[in-house]
């Protein structure tokens, strides 16, 4: 029994610690994201599996630097670098993320809407989109901080129905092991495409400065106005690295699953996550459809606030206005209005004859051409000691940095490449 209590005690401080590194790594796996991975699973079956070990250890280090800079300058990114680098930096980043977040945000209120659609045919998918927005509006500026970040947090748990899925059907576990630790690449121009979408989905600028500004939030909140320390730090990364662990272990899941039953299933092409859903029924059973449904309705709760709180950040960090999810609307009335005419822009976009696939093609280059500029300048602030201090970055997190950085310039590249030819 006392084991037992130990255990729990544990697992409850281990609970305790998980903050905004797991509230953005869950968001990462919103609804288009979701179809990103259905479609390379679909099309490839588990050729790809291998993405989610190599993005992880890319991935966490990325979002390490960029909390440990929101915890050193007790700023967000966007107001660290409008305080040390040049403004047509700063203004190129907003420039290429309004455009960029507004249409992710759209793709995934149309994904859940779709997905309310295929649970309720009776209800048009056009009501649960305006719905769906409607209620994240409300809940955006009503709700304080602390309450939105706990109802996030549990939200989390809603990804765990991906990990599920696949134990449903039958699996062979050697060619799933062989998927995951043997890198395959074909060098023709779909396959290629697939893994810069899964890069492009995977490492996204927008998650940089969330977590950034999460950090500093979240510390105003537990009143934590101590000098930061290698504690601080430590807990920091334990909650960062679980986080994107937990983020490209659903990543794996969902690869899997569509990757065994659909693409055995000859179904190999899959554009958006409601015709995933879908596709899985027949194959696998109602009970795994209804919970790849539900999960997505589930991970666009999570992302959407995500999306549009961070392009709120970072306008309003810009612009030297008030903001804060901590605060009432009327304490900071431009960081909430921001928010509620991205998720109403978003919205609008059913309306006006872009599709989400669309949008996720347009958001996927945008965040390709400015997530290499952000990981240098990233890199950059972090090995800065004027700026960190004692917390620069160790060789480790510089290997890993520079690695990314190379990765994605690539895929930036290769994404450039193949819108002409």
């Amino acid at each position: 029994m006392n084991n037992k209590k130990k255990l729990s005690n544990k697992l409850r401080r281990f609970w305790k610690l998980l903050g905004p590194g797991l509230v953005t790594g869950s968001s990462d796996d919103d609804p288009s994201g979701i179809a990103t991975y259905s479609q390379a699973g679909a099309q490839y079956g588990v050729s790809t599996l291998w993405t989610a070990l190599i993005t992880f250890p890319l991935m966490a280090a990325i979002q390490e630097m960029c909390a440990r800079i929101g915890l050193v300058t007790s700023q967000g990114l966007t107001g660290t670098l409008k305080t040390n680098y040049s403004k047509p930096i700063l203004y190129l980043m907003v420039l290429f993320s309004f455009p960029a977040i507004v249409m992710n945000i759209g793709a995934d209120i149309a994904g859940m809407g779709a997905v309310g659609n295929l649970l309720f045919p009776s209800i048009h998918a056009m009501f649960f989109s305006v719905i769906f927005t409607s209620i994240l509006i409300v809940l955006i500026i009503y709700l304080p901080y602390q309450r939105i970040a706990s109802i996030l947090k549990y939200l989390c748990a809603a990804l765990l129905v991906y990990l599920i899925v696949p134990f449903l059907y039958k699996q062979d576990w050697i060619t799933v092991l062989k998927g995951t630790v043997i890198p395959t690449i074909k060098f023709d121009k779909n396959f290629i495409g697939i893994l810069v979408a899964i890069l492009g989905t995977t490492i996204s600028p927008y998650l940089f400065f969330w977590q950034a500004t999460m950090e500093v939030e979240d510390r105003k909140q537990k009143k934590k106005h101590i000098v930061v320390n290698k504690k601080i730090m430590h807990d920091m990364k334990k909650d960062v690295d679980f986080g994107m662990l937990f983020s490209n272990l659903v990543m794996f899941f969902i690869i899997l699953t569509t990757g065994t039953v659909l693409f055995n299933g000859g179904i190999h092409q899959i554009d958006t996550v409601e015709q995933a859903a879908q596709a899985l029924k027949p194959l696998a059973g109602n009970f795994a459809y209804l919970l790849f449904a539900v999960g997505v309705i589930g991970t666009g709760l999570i992302a959407i606030p995500v999306l549009s709180g961070s392009l709120s950040y970072i306008i309003t960090e810009t612009f030297g206005w008030e903001q804060g999810l901590d605060k009432k609307f009327h304490e900071a009335k431009a960081f909430y209005i921001i928010i509620t005419i991205s998720l109403i822009l978003g919205l609008m976009m059913n309306y006006i004859g872009i599709s989400p696939i669309k949008a996720l093609i347009y958001s996927a280059i945008l965040y390709g051409l400015t997530a290499p500029v952000l990981i240098a300048i990233i890199l950059h602030i972090a090995n800065n000691k004027k700026v960190m201090g004692e917390f620069t970055n160790g060789k480790r997190s510089n290997i890993l940095g520079f690695a990314t950085l190379i990765l994605m310039t690539t895929a930036a590249v290769v994404m450039i490449y193949f819108q002409f030819v």
